[in-house]
C-alpha cells in the first residue's frame, strides 16, 4: 500500500486528518471487544484526550496483539500524548506485522527522528521507498539530517506533471534545511504572495534551528512532547505469527486504522478536506522552543523577490547538482551578527558536542537585506562525512546542515592581524 498522505510542514497552516477508529463497526462492536476499545480511543482522540485514548488502544492491542490496526491506533495515541518513545516502538511493532503500509513506515521514520535516530530513520525510508510517495520520503530525507538527499527527491518530485503546490512548497523548505535560501525564496513565491513568502521565511529559519531532536516533529504536529519511559513491554508484539487473514469480525482492518494526514497550504486558503471521515483535533497547541543566549540563525527577507518561473527553478537546481566525495563540504553550524558572537557560539556548541573541536571553525560574513552576517561552519569533508557528523551533532540537540563550500575561510578569531588564511 503506497502511502499519498502528503506530509508537509508549512508551519503556518497544519491539519492533521485521521479515521474514526472503529468506524466500520457502527458502534455494534460488543462491549469490552477489541473493537469497542479501539471505537472508544478514536472517540478519545476525536476530543482530544490522549490519556483516554491510550489507555483504550492499550486494551485493544493486548486484547487483539496481532492486528496491526490496533498498533496504529495506539501509534497516533502516544503521538497526540507527546510520547514519541512509546509510538515509535507501536509504530514499528504495526509495521512488522503490515511490511508494506507506506504510511506506516512514514511515521515510524518519522518517531525515529523524533527520538533523534535520524541514521536509522533514513533506513527505514530507503527500506520502503516503494511505498512510500516520493514527495513524501523526500521531505522526511531532509529532516533526517539529509537535507541535500531530500531537495534531489523533491526535485524529481516537482517534475512530474500534475505536481501540486504543496509539492513545490516542501522543496521550498527542504531547500532552506539544506542552507540554500535564495532558491527556497524562489521556490516558494511560486505559490505564495510575497508577503507569504516572507511570513514562510521567518518560520523556517525558526524550524531550521531545533533546540532538541523532537522539536521538529513537535512543531509538525502541534504536540508537546513529555518524558516517556516507552510502550509497556507487556504490548510488545509476541514471537508468534500476525494474523493477516482472521480479523476479529468488527475490529478496524489497517485501512481503517488512523492515518496522519499533514497538509502545506498557504495561509489564507481553507485547509483541503480529508480524504476520509476526518477527526478533527481540539485546538492547536503551539511549541515554544527555547532560544540559545546567543542568536542564531538569523535570515533577513530579501523585499523583491525575482520573477523566477519553477521551471528555471528545477534547470538552476540540476545545473547546480553537487557531487558526493569532493571534500568541500562543510557542516553549517549558524549564522549571527558578528564574528564575535559566532566566536562564543563556537565555545558554547565545543562544550556540548566536544567532537567539534577536533576541527578548524570556519566562516564568511554575507550581507542580505542590508544587514551583515558571519557564517559560522566546519569543512573539508566529503558528503557522506558531513552528513554523518551533522547528524550526530543533532543527535547531542545542536543544529545544523550540510551545504557545499562557499568561500568559508578560517575563523577571524583564528587568523593573525594582516594574515588572509584559506579554508582548507
Amino acid at each position: 500500500m503506497k502511502t499519498h498522505s502528503l506530509l508537509s510542514l508549512g508551519l503556518s497552516a497544519l491539519a492533521l486528518g485521521t479515521v474514526l477508529a472503529g468506524s466500520a463497526t457502527g458502534g455494534d462492536a460488543a462491549k469490552g471487544s477489541p473493537a469497542d476499545h479501539a471505537r472508544k480511543a478514536g472517540k478519545a482522540l476525536d476530543k482530544h484526550r490522549p490519556a483516554a485514548a491510550i489507555d483504550e488502544a492499550e486494551a485493544a492491542v493486548a486484547a487483539a496483539p496481532s492486528v496491526a490496526g490496533y498498533r496504529v491506533l495506539l501509534a497516533r495515541s502516544y503521538v497526540q500524548g507527546g510520547r514519541f518513545q512509546s509510538a515509535r516502538a507501536a509504530y514499528a511493532d504495526a509495521l512488522s506485522l503490515s511490511s508494506d503500509d507506506g504510511a506506516t513506515a512514514l511515521n515510524l521514520a518519522l518517531m525515529q527522528i523524533a527520538t533523534g535516530d535520524f541514521a536509522t530513520a533514513r533506513t527505514t525510508l530507503a527500506d520502503h521507498a516503494d511505498h512510500i510517495a516520493l514527495a513524501d520520503r523526500g521531505l522526511a530525507t531532509a529532516l533526517a539530517g539529509d537535507p541535500t538527499g531530500g531537495v534531489t527527491l523533491l526535485t524529481q518530485a516537482a517534475r512530474i506533471p500534475g505536481a501540486t503546490a504543496t509539492v513545490r512548497q516542501n522543496l521550498a523548505l527542504a531547500l532552506a534545511l539544506a542552507g540554500d535560501w535564495t532558491m527556497a525564496r524562489a521556490a516558494a513565491a511560486a505559490d505564495l504572495s510575497p508577503a507569504d513568502v516572507d511570513r514562510r521565511m521567518q518560520e523556517w529559519a525558526s524550524f531550521a534551528q531545533p533546540a532538541a531532536a523532537s522539536d521538529q516533529v513537535a512543531t509538525l504536529l502541534g504536540v508537546n512532547p513529555v518524558a516517556d519511559s516507552g510502550q509497556p513491554v507487556p504490548l510488545a508484539l509476541s514471537a508468534a505469527p500476525p494474523m493477516t487473514a482472521a480479523v476479529p469480525e468488527g475490529s478496524v482492518s489497517e485501512a481503517e486504522a488512523v492515518e496522519k494526514v499533514v497538509a502545506i497550504v498557504p495561509a489564507a486558503e481553507p485547509l483541503p478536506a480529508p480524504l476520509l471521515a476526518p477527526v478533527v483535533f481540539g485546538p492547536r497547541k503551539e511549541v515554544v522552543q527555547p532560544l540559545p543566549a546567543a542568536p542564531t540563525m538569523l535570515i533577513a527577507a530579501d523585499r523583491t523577490p525575482a520573477k523566477v518561473s519553477f521551471a528555471a527553478i528545477l534547470r538552476q537546481r540540476a545545473a547546480a547538482a553537487p557531487t558526493a566525495g569532493s571534500g568541500d563540504w562543510h557542516v553549517q553550524l549558524g549564522a549571527f551578527g558578528a564574528p564575535g558572537v559566532a566566536r562564543d557560539a563556537w565555545g558554547r556548541m565545543t562544550r556540548r558536542f566536544a567532537a567539534l573541536a577536533g576541527h578548524t571553525p570556519q566562516g564568511m560574513t554575507f550581507k542580505t537585506g542590508g544587514s551583515d552576517f558571519y557564517r559560522l561552519s566546519i569543512g573539508g569533508f566529503d558528503r557522506t562525512h558531513a552528513v554523518a557528523l551533522c547528524t550526530k551533532y543533532r543527535a547531542r540537540g545542536g543544529a545544523c546542515f550540510v551545504r557545499r563550500s562557499a568561500g568559508d575561510a578560517v575563523a577571524q578569531w583564528l587568523r593573525k592581524p594582516g594574515l588572509q588564511v584559506a579554508a582548507r
